[in-house]
């Protein structure tokens, strides 16, 4: 099958916005594994079958649209302890996409600047096996994109509010309101680590790209002109 027939172009242009989730193999195996094992009494055979049966799809239907999304959340192994296999600990980066109309990357710190930063100490708690962001410009399917990277999790969400002081062009309407909302959903998975964080971040950045195409388009011909 032609890579022209896998996928519809014209769907991809009806959109303002696009968002991939994008899971790597080692943390959909061990999320598998926790999951038909442990919850459903599978076998470790029958899983990696399972696997194996939707791979081919997958790589053919599905990776391939990762490439035209205007951000990117990739969900991989923790690089905060070595050889882990669990999947408990996650090094999420968030891959967004430079020059879309009506959004503006997050940046840490210093816009376009390579970033590393372990934030634990007095303002935020940390337990093994800590934290650490990571922030740089990069390419990635030949487009021009910023990252934003968290490995490890949060012991106390109240102290996220340190975290988000050092972020920019997050689109929040009012000082911690990411703290507010990751708070708010506590008991939603991933809400210690960086895939709630993350989408909670491209949550406002939705809600702030729609207040902007809305208010361009309830502009009067006049208005538009002027």
């Amino acid at each position: 099958m032609s890579q022209q027939l896998r996928f519809d172009e014209r769907v991809r242009d009806l959109l303002d916005f696009s968002i991939y989730l994008d899971i790597s193999n080692e943390v959909k195996f061990a999320w598998k594994i926790q999951r038909d094992m442990a919850e459903r009494g599978h076998s470790l055979e029958s899983i990696k079958a399972s696997i194996e049966a939707r791979k081919p799809d997958f790589d053919a239907y599905i990776d391939p649209q990762k490439q035209y999304a205007d951000a990117v959340i990739e969900v991989l192994p923790t690089q905060l302890i070595p050889d882990d296999n669990e999947g408990k600990v996650l090094r999420v980066k968030l891959i967004m996409k430079e020059g879309v109309n009506y959004f503006s990357p997050v940046y840490l710190f210093d816009e376009g600047s390579t970033i590393s930063w372990i934030p634990c100490g007095r303002k935020l708690t940390c337990s093994y096996p800590g934290i650490k962001f990571f922030y740089c410009p990069e390419t990635y399917f030949g487009h021009e994109v910023s990252v934003l990277e968290m490995d490890g999790q949060f012991d106390r969400l109240d102290e996220l509010i340190y975290v988000e002081s050092h972020l920019s062009n997050i689109s929040t309407k009012f000082y911690g309101e990411i703290t507010q909302q990751m708070l708010k959903h506590a008991d939603f998975p991933g809400s210690n680590n960086g895939t709630g964080l993350f989408q909670t971040i491209i949550g406002l950045k939705i809600r702030d790209l729609y207040e902007q195409i809305f208010a361009s388009k309830a502009k009067t011909p006049v208005e538009a002109k002027a």
